[in-house]
Formats: structure tokens, sequence, C-alpha cells
């Protein structure tokens, strides 16, 4: 079995996604009919100062602007958002949570708020400080790595032809095989 950093880090933060139910990117967040993705959205939105474009949504949450104009457009038709064309230039976008928009994000906020505080009280105080240190050196390690493309669904590289991914070792593969 790898026992190596990288392979347990991705075992790790693989369990925690799959417990967490952030594999089910359209499932909706916490009971509210939004995904997570877009309740990241709202919670950029709801902030004190003036209103963003798209373009700033899309660098904040750090995704294409066309992923994010259908991410708005959704959160338009749900009636959370407001866009308004900029009166300084007609060419762009501002957006606003509505009152039930940022009723929503309110919610999910407690919500997480909630979810947080049980898994700490889960822990021991030594317990949190080493997460904490730990999570500040991988977001550390996150931000300092390039950014590397990402690939459409359905692109195929020679990594994963045959069904295998390439962070999965030999081991993997053969406990995943049927007896």
């Amino acid at each position: 079995m790898d026992t190596t950093p990288a392979h347990r880090l991705h075992r790790a933060l693989t369990d925690l996604m799959r417990l967490s139910g952030l594999l089910h990117n359209d499932q909706q967040v916490l009971g509210h009919p939004v995904s997570l993705s877009q309740a990241f959205a709202l919670d950029e939105l709801d902030t004190p100062g003036p209103p963003l474009s798209q373009q700033d949504l899309a660098e904040r949450l750090g995704l294409e602007k066309s992923t994010v104009s259908r991410l708005v457009a959704d959160l338009e038709r749900k009636g959370l958002v407001h866009r308004e064309r900029d009166p300084a230039d007609r060419r762009t976008y501002r957006l606003r949570p509505t009152e039930r928009g940022r009723q929503v994000r309110a919610h999910i906020a407690e919500l997480f708020r909630q979810r947080y505080e049980r898994w700490s009280a889960a822990m021991t105080p030594d317990e949190h400080d080493a997460l904490m240190h730990g999570l500040s050196a991988l977001l550390r390690a996150v931000r300092d790595d390039p950014p590397h493309p990402v690939r459409p669904r359905h692109a195929r590289s020679r990594h994963t032809r045959g069904g295998t991914r390439p962070w999965r070792t030999t081991e993997d593969s053969a406990r995943r095989r049927p007896a």
C-alpha cells in the first residue's frame, strides 16, 4: 500500500469530500435549492461595498466567465440574485442578492457554522491546533502551486485511458477489481 505523504493527503481529502457530501455537486446545499458553487457565489455577493460584476465574481470564485454567467442566470431564475446594467459601462452587469438571496445565504452560513462547531467540539484542543496549522500549510502550498488548466469532463489524456486515474496506484486499481 502506498504510504507516501501525497497518497495519504489524497486519501484524507477524498474521504473528507465524500463524508461531507461535497462529491454531490448537483445536490442541494443543506436543504436549500442551490448548488455549492451557488452558495459560494451568494456569499461573495452579500458583502458591503459596491455590487460585483460577473467578471469580479468569476475571479473571486476561480471560475470561467461562461460558467458564472450560467450560475448567475440560475440564481436569478430562483429569485436569489438581481442583475442590473452598470450605468458607467452598459456592457457590464452588476449583481445584487435579493432579500431572499440574503436570507438563504445567512441560513446556509449558520448551518455550516453549526456543523463546524460540532466538528470542532469532537476534537481535542491539540488536534484542533494541529488541524489549523496543517490547513494553513496546505493552503499556502495550493496557492504557491501554479494553476493547471481544467480539462473538460469529456477530454481524455494518455493518463486516463483504460479507466485508470493518474492519482490511483496499481494497488488501488487491484483492490477495486472483483476477485
